[in-house]
């Protein structure tokens, strides 16, 4: 077992080392004025960096010498449920303990509300290292996180106050985004929970049955309900916030396949007492989108926490395991799946750190705008900067929970047999990868989220930009090739944005998407490239295989058929 999560991962503290968050941190800290306030502030943009650097070896040393030698053990204890009491498996308690001790709940909230005032792109490091000891326990800090995070950005200042120093302190336990219901899943529109509003009382009563609610035994619930009599849409919906009572019963938990210590809940509301969070009907269009966006980035973090330990476990055995008379590691076919893994591991990183960066960068210029100090130019690149999260986010949500199964699935693939047994952590990681393009929005639907954002060319003026850069002699030939990657795929938006069959751009959007990501993914390993040996040797190896892939998708998308869509029913259709 390795010593500590961050300081053994090179490219993570490559990514830390080389974060553009300058203008972010110097606006989430007002021009480091907290400083003078609170001991822990930053006073300037090192020091920042230097107390994430702390922070991250603090929590690495936290994964690999507590978290992880037990993720085995939670995941045979796994969350029990008692007649509507929720109890966590004890190393799960004991972890977030620790991660509370270190102060790392309530981490993204501001220095006044107790938190440590961190950006997102920290926040998803801190994921990805707690989701390489254990996916599971993620999911009970993640939430949470989310949950306290939405109060700070939306709640009134007596939810505020009411709530999260409680959850800070470990008085409040655990959050949850209460969204799904039995007909309501990918089709949050239709959710039927009734919010009434009691006259007499001056307060919000929900009634309804969610499902699927991942930590739904916490304290603080964010629930999606139909407040406006007669809808049936969205725009009937609002958001609330629920402390949990005794009118919230826990009905059961999910037996489900992987992420064991994490417990997926099925919740009866009667009558429960409730506040709204912001406005009316705005609760699925604003709110949760917003909630699901930030999870949509967890996620992506998760999924690549996940490969990056099933990863290291293939790589481990492979080094160990002879067969032939040498150790497999040197057998070809082995060892070009430990290249994919370890290359895909590192493009999704790339691709989750730059989207996090956007994300930051949207964030911290509506902050300026909440301060009135915004410019045209601040507003033009507000714009600019959303346009890019709202593309990218769904992209890397597709992409990195699809790499986590591949990589679990080839990591498997390496160990043979043993893989296949309980007694090997891979077969853990291969089971929790498997939610990761499931849940927070299947892949399918991050496609479809990413669609409109490709056919409008948002990532036109990033590709140009890095298109304009210098990379010296050494990765011209590089650059060449994906120079004429990127004018495939604005040649096959193009060409798809001319169907009039919505149908066929939707049967096709995979294949679009497949597409920008190895285009995006590729650049962005050569920009890595320009700053260390290892990174370009990364890029050569990444790009050279993406680029016969990007070719792939442009001939699926250029030579497109309306075949599939025409002849679905028939080529369906078991009694024909």
């Amino acid at each position: 077992m390795a010593d500590n999560f961050f300081t053994d991962n090179l490219d993570l503290q490559f990514r830390l080392e080389r974060l553009a968050l300058g203008e972010v941190v110097d606006i989430l800290e007002d021009g480091y004025r907290y400083h003078d306030e609170y001991d822990a502030a930053p006073r300037h943009y090192a020091d920042a960096v230097d107390s994430y650097r702390l922070l991250l070896t603090i929590l690495g040393d936290i994964c690999a010498n507590h978290v992880a030698p037990r993720a085995a053990e939670t995941d045979e204890i796994s969350a029990q449920c008692q007649q509507g009491c929720v109890t966590y498996a004890p190393a799960t308690q004991e972890a977030m303990a620790l991660l509370r001790q270190t102060g790392l709940v309530g981490a993204m909230l501001p220095w006044e509300h107790g938190g440590l005032n961190l950006p997102e792109t920290i926040l998803e490091m801190v994921i990805e290292v707690i989701s390489r000891a254990d996916a599971s326990l993620m999911t009970v800090y993640g939430l949470q996180e989310i949950a306290i995070i939405m109060i700070a950005e939306y709640g009134d200042d007596d939810m505020k106050a009411r709530i999260l120093p409680r959850v800070i302190e470990g008085n409040l336990q655990g959050g949850a985004m209460v969204l799904t219901e039995p007909d309501a899943g990918s089709d949050l529109g239709s959710v039927q929970t009734r919010a009434t509003f009691d006259e007499s009382a001056g307060a919000w009563r929900i009634s309804g049955v969610k499902r699927f609610i991942t930590t739904g035994c916490g304290d603080v619930l964010l629930v999606l309900a139909r407040s406006e009599d007669g809808t049936r849409d969205a725009r009937g919906l609002s958001l609330f916030e629920v402390t949990a009572d005794a009118t919230v019963r826990v009905r059961r938990i999910e037996n489900k396949l992987g992420l064991h210590g994490s417990p997926t809940c099925e919740l009866q509301f009667t009558d429960t007492p409730a506040r709204l969070i912001g406005d009316r009907r705005f609760g699925l269009i604003r709110y949760a989108m917003a909630m699901m966006n930030g999870a949509r980035l967890a996620v992506s973090a998760q999924a690549l926490g996940i490969a990056e330990a099933a990863y290291r476990e293939a790589h481990r055995y492979a080094c160990q395991r002879v067969q032939f008379g040498q150790p497999i590691c040197e057998i070809p076919a082995v060892y070009r799946m430990l290249l994919n893994m370890r290359a895909d591991i590192e493009a999704a990183r790339a691709l989750l750190y730059e989207t996090a960066r956007w994300v930051d960068l949207s964030k911290a210029i509506g902050r300026l705008k909440d301060r009135g100090g915004l410019t045209p130019d601040g507003r033009r690149r507000q714009k600019q900067a959303s346009r890019l999260a709202d593309v990218l986010t769904p992209l890397l949500k597709y992409s990195a929970s699809e790499m986590a199964n591949r990589v679990a699935y080839q990591a498997m693939q390496v160990h043979g047999g043993v893989g296949y047994m309980r007694e090997f952590a891979v077969e853990r990681h291969y089971r929790d990868a498997r939610i990761t393009n499931i849940y927070e929005g299947t892949s399918q639907l991050q496609v479809v989220a990413a669609t409109s954002g490709l056919l409008g060319h948002a990532l036109d003026g990033l590709l140009d930009e890095w298109a304009a850069e210098g990379y010296g002699d050494q990765l011209t030939d590089l650059k060449t090739q994906l120079q004429e990657a990127t004018g495939l795929l604005n040649a096959c938006i193009d060409g798809l944005k001319e169907e009039d069959d919505r149908a066929v751009i939707d049967y096709y959007a995979p294949d679009l998407a497949d597409m920008a990501v190895y285009v995006i993914s590729s650049w962005l390993t050569l920009r890595d490239a320009r700053e260390t040996e290892r990174k370009r040797d990364v890029a050569r190896f990444y790009i050279t295989d993406a680029v016969p892939r990007i070719h792939a998708s442009a001939e699926i998308l250029m030579n497109r058929s309306r075949a599939p869509v025409q002849l679905r029913h028939r080529l369906l259709n078991d009694s024909a």
